[in-house]
Order: C-alpha cells, then structure tokens, then sequence
C-alpha cells in the first residue's frame, strides 16, 4: 500500500481474498489500496468486480475509444487513480501509447480524429452534473458508432463515473503504474482541473486491477 486513503484499507482474506491478491500482483504487482478499501465490504467488492469485468468483456465499442472514453471521463472527475491505472493498461494492451497520454489535453491536442474527440465530449458531457448530453451529440455519434456502440459507450462512462467518484470520496489516489513502467508523463492541460473549474460549454477535465480479476472502484 502507497498512498494514505481516508478508510485504512484491510487485509483481504478467505480464498476470495487470496484469489485477489495474486491476480492484483501478477498484474500490478502489489495489491492497489482501493482492494485493500474495499475488502472492509466483501459483498460490495464483489458485486463491483463482476460488473466491471462484464464491462470490460464487452466488444461493440472499438477498444481504443472506450479507453480514451474512460480516461477522459476520469481526467475530468481528477481521479488520479483510475487515470494513471487506465494509461498503464493502454500500455498493456498494445493501444496507441501516444495518443492515450494526450487524453487529459485532448481540447488541445491535434492527434485525435472527429470520431474520437466526439466521444471524449460525451464522455465529459456525461460527467457533468447534471449530465449535459445535447441531441445533436448524441445524434453524431448514433451516426458515427451506431446503437449497441453507443449504448456500450454510455456504459462505460457510467461505470467509470462510479468508480472515479468513489475513489475520490474514499481518498484513493495514484500509486505510480505507468510510473514503473516508465511511461513518458501524461499531458496535463484544462480537463484535468476537475468539473468545478469549468463552465457548461467547454468542461475540464476506483476501478482496480480490472482486467485481472474485475473491477474495482
């Protein structure tokens, strides 16, 4: 455990426990302080994993737009967590490294099509409170994606809104894996100031090991 959460997180224990911890270091190589958070709640850590991986297991959406989806979604709400978790495992999976770490200066940056800074829109849109999708976005992607894409895609915003808005209320910060992988620096820009530093017309912007064993918030 690296980083101080306001819960102090907990041994995980019992076969689920042990099950946990070796697919978290295999992964992670440590088990990530929002596991040792949430295991003060087995059944919710549970319920929260199988959503995640039936999430995660879901194929309509291209891979690398729902990445830039939810690190977009996650840049906004300033959870450095699920940010940095989500960079580490676009490395992983082979996605466009580049690309990902413009993501939190995506406004900005000139590496994304049409289609892909449609998408980080909704997913800041989304994270609005209220959430301020228009119809004329929604129509553009309806088009560009089709229905089941765009379901899959409003999904995975939703799902990664709880789990960033979680991670933030219980104190879960980022423990460094794109860091180790010595990743170059995720550009910082106005989307990563947080919701609260914006206005409705252009907004700035604890899931765990995910793809391992779940999801975790």
């Amino acid at each position: 455990m690296t980083t101080q959460t306001r819960i102090p997180p907990t041994e995980l224990t019992g076969l689920f426990g042990a099950i946990v911890k070796i697919a978290a270091r295999r992964m992670l190589g440590q088990v990530p302080d929002s596991m040792g958070v949430l295991a003060h709640h087995p059944a919710l850590m549970r319920a929260s994993m199988g959503i995640g991986r039936k999430i995660e297991a879901l194929d309509e959406l291209d891979r690398s737009l729902a990445s830039y989806a939810v690190m977009s979604t996650a840049a906004y709400l300033g959870c450095s967590w699920c940010l940095d978790f989500n960079y580490y495992k676009a490395h992983n999976e082979g996605l466009d490294e580049a690309k990902a770490r413009q993501v939190p200066n995506w406004r900005k940056a000139s590496v994304f099509t049409p289609l892909e800074r449609h998408v980080m829109e909704y997913a800041e849109a989304m994270s609005q409170t209220p959430p301020a999708v228009t119809d004329e976005l929604s129509a553009e992607l309806l088009t560009e994606l089709g229905p089941a894409a765009l379901i899959e895609l409003t999904a995975k915003i939703a799902f990664m809104n709880m789990s960033s808005r979680m991670n933030i209320a219980l104190g879960i910060h980022s423990e460094g894996y794109a860091d180790a992988c010595q990743l170059p620096p995720l550009e910082t820009g106005a989307s990563t100031a947080g919701p609260a530093a914006t206005s409705a017309t252009e907004p700035v912007s604890t899931e765990s090991a995910n793809k391992a064993v779940g999801s975790a918030p």
